[in-house]
């Protein structure tokens, strides 16, 4: 069954001095403040697409892994996986590095690297972001 999820962005004045608040509407968890400084130099406790492009990519990243894992006979015990994503402003979105620490029971670094490679090039979000770079470390600890 196919799902849609929502969110919506309410933006007052111009780019550089205006601000928005993100609202998450399917899961209710909250309203989140955004804004181009917040984009471009330093948070001030405000997010940016590329932070919630971050939190997207890191958990649709750990489930991928966690399901290769799974159907390999290894499922992980714990997968904690960062996702950094590079902004260039007047360029775009240049880069996005995941990194990802498992404990696994039963593999090899090998094994593990392998089946973090798969997931990185292949869980939903990085098909949809195809266009842009994805790198990815994977340890087992």
């Amino acid at each position: 069954m196919a799902t849609t999820r929502t969110a919506h962005t309410v933006w007052t004045g111009n780019l550089a001095a205006g601000e928005g608040t993100v609202t998450f509407d399917s899961s209710g968890i909250g309203a989140y403040p955004v804004s181009w400084a917040a984009r471009a130099e330093e948070p001030g406790g405000r997010t940016s697409p590329e932070e919630l492009i971050a939190a997207a990519h890191s958990s649709c990243f750990s489930m991928a892994l966690s399901n290769g894992l799974g159907n390999a006979g290894t499922p992980p015990a714990r997968l904690s996986t960062k996702a950094a994503v590079d902004f260039q402003p007047g360029t775009g979105i240049t880069g996005i590095h995941l990194t990802v620490e498992g404990e696994v029971p039963g593999i090899d670094q090998e094994t593990f690297a392998a089946a973090a490679a798969e997931a990185a090039q292949n869980c939903p979000v990085s098909q949809a972001l195809k266009a842009t770079p994805i790198t990815h470390e994977a340890k087992l600890v």
